[in-house]
């Protein structure tokens, strides 16, 4: 019988491990966000370090040229880079290395990462320190509810009636359709459901036309009616939108007992009314896209591209408040808590400059691979993927990822998510240069707005003229792209163009 011995001892092994350390992980995340959610993070770490503050836009009027950022701080600030040549890039920082220590062997100073407003200055949009005149002053628009109350109390002399019409205003959506049902609301109104459809036929002739209807086809019903022009074939018409849709329009005629000319008549003036008749009151707000990095053509000829002044935060880290609490700590916790405080402020400083140096190197890189489209439009967007700008910077392909991630540009050509000059490769057809995915869908779309008036593109057809072009294209694929930007098949377009659509 074995015995196996048990024993106790000590060794001593090397091993490389990747440690993501809460630093690193937040520095990593800050590169993704936007400029909204990267002030909101801030926000949040001011609030838990009191270290930190949020620092306020000086004036811009009394920035003197060639001045120099306080003895008694560290500024980073908005950064450009000079395109002097499409081939070659010259490096030149705005400001975005300037860093400085803080002054005294105390700290007596404060540490900032701040953006000037040397963009907005320069073109002429800055503030001039004047508060506009009263009638410089924009009132607010009436919305729409306030201006259905008001006829609402002129049109409905009956307390009751005008219970019943407040009830249904609540249950209007922002395009002025009626949500839920009235059977609903006769039961909690205690009344009859006659009188809630008698209410509503009131309502119904309300301004603007067609608010208070419960879908589309009353909708449009009612504005062809306050014209005077809902006569039984429109109605029928009304009744079989989804034929409409269709481009059936052989159905359409047999239906509504008209020839093709009266019905090319009866859709040009449906597609007259308003389907959303409450936006004409209360327009959906989309949110302002605030770009993250400038481009704009240089005099000498090129490109410079800059960060935007007003996205980059401003963070004060307070260091005289920092050396006047230190002196006055009682114990160690207390000191402890101070130190790792400050070291936590100041990582989010460097964290905050590494965010705009990247961003900077690869907005940079991408308008010198994607000058052609700078210069002469989508056709010659080039195909481009995160490894080309990866290798170009020397990066990881996540980080670029991550930078492009909610970021945008503004240039002479637009605005743009930095994502979009991303795009897949098509293989030419004479072994020639791939062409850019976005390219090719801008070409079909150009073959399609080109087509004869008494004929139409096939997507077979269109295969051969890109073929032509030097594109190696499947039909599947054009199918996909003309699908994607909402273009009609050759089938439904011919439909159109025979009822004048």
């Amino acid at each position: 019988m074995n015995r196996i011995g048990l024993s106790q001892r000590l060794e001593l092994r090397q091993s490389q491990t990747l440690v993501m350390t809460p630093q690193l992980q937040q520095a990593i995340k800050m590169l993704q966000l936007s400029n909204l959610e990267l002030n909101a993070l801030i926000e949040g770490e001011i609030e838990q370090n009191p270290l930190l503050e949020q620092g306020e836009r000086e004036p811009e009027d009394q920035a003197e040229p060639g001045s120099e950022p306080p003895e008694d701080g560290r500024v980073i600030d908005g950064a450009m880079t000079g395109l002097s040549e499409p081939s070659a890039v010259e490096a030149t920082s705005d400001g975005v290395d300037d860093w400085r220590a803080a002054a005294g062997e105390e700290g007596d100073g404060t540490a900032e990462i701040a953006g000037d407003a040397s963009w907005r200055s320069r073109n002429g949009s800055g503030y001039s320190g004047e508060a506009p005149g009263i009638d410089q002053t924009a009132s607010r628009p009436r919305t729409l509810r306030e201006h259905l109350i008001e006829q609402i109390g002129a049109d409905l002399p009956d307390q009751a009636d005008r219970v019943i019409a407040l009830h249904l205003l609540d249950q209007l959506d922002e395009a002025g359709y009626l949500q839920g049902g009235l059977d609903g609301a006769a039961e909690r109104l205690g009344c009859a459901p006659e009188r809630i459809e008698r209410v509503l036929a009131r309502l119904q002739e309300f301004d603007p036309p067609g608010v208070f209807a419960r879908d589309l086809a009353e909708c449009l019903a009612l504005q062809l009616r306050d014209r005077n022009r809902l006569d039984p074939a429109m109605q029928r018409l009304l009744d079989n939108l989804p034929l409409l849709a269709a481009r059936n329009g052989a159905a359409l005629m047999r239906i509504c007992g008209v020839d093709a000319e009266d019905l090319a008549e009866m859709v040009a003036e449906i597609k007259c009314l308003d389907p959303r008749p409450g936006f004409a009151f209360d327009p959906p707000l989309a949110p302002p896209v605030v770009p993250d990095i400038i481009m704009r053509a240089q005099l000498r000829g090129g490109w410079a591209v800059e960060l935007n002044a007003e996205t980059l935060p401003r963070v004060l880290v307070n260091n005289r408040y920092y050396a006047r609490i230190r002196r006055t700590a009682l114990n160690k916790i207390e000191r402890e808590y101070l130190t790792e405080r400050m070291q936590a402020a100041n990582w989010l400083i460097k964290a905050l400059h590494q965010r705009a140096v990247t961003i900077l190197k690869v907005a940079t890189e991408i308008v010198q691979q994607q000058e052609g489209f700078f210069r002469d439009g989508v056709q010659s967007l080039r195909p481009l993927i995160l490894r080309d700008i990866a290798d170009a910077i020397g990066m990881h392909e996540s980080t670029v990822s991550r930078v492009t991630t909610n970021k945008y540009i503004a240039t002479p050509r637009g605005l743009f998510e930095l994502k979009y000059f991303f795009t897949s490769a098509i293989a030419a057809s004479r072994g020639g240069d791939a062409h850019s995915a976005e390219a090719v869908r801008f070409r079909i779309r150009n073959l399609i707005e080109g087509e004869p008036s008494d004929s139409t593109l096939s997507d077979e057809r269109i295969v051969e003229l890109l073929q032509q072009g030097g594109v190696d294209i499947a039909r599947r694929t054009v199918a996909k792209y003309r699908e994607a930007m909402r273009i009609p098949s050759s089938v439904q377009r011919r439909r159109e163009k025979m009822l004048s659509l």
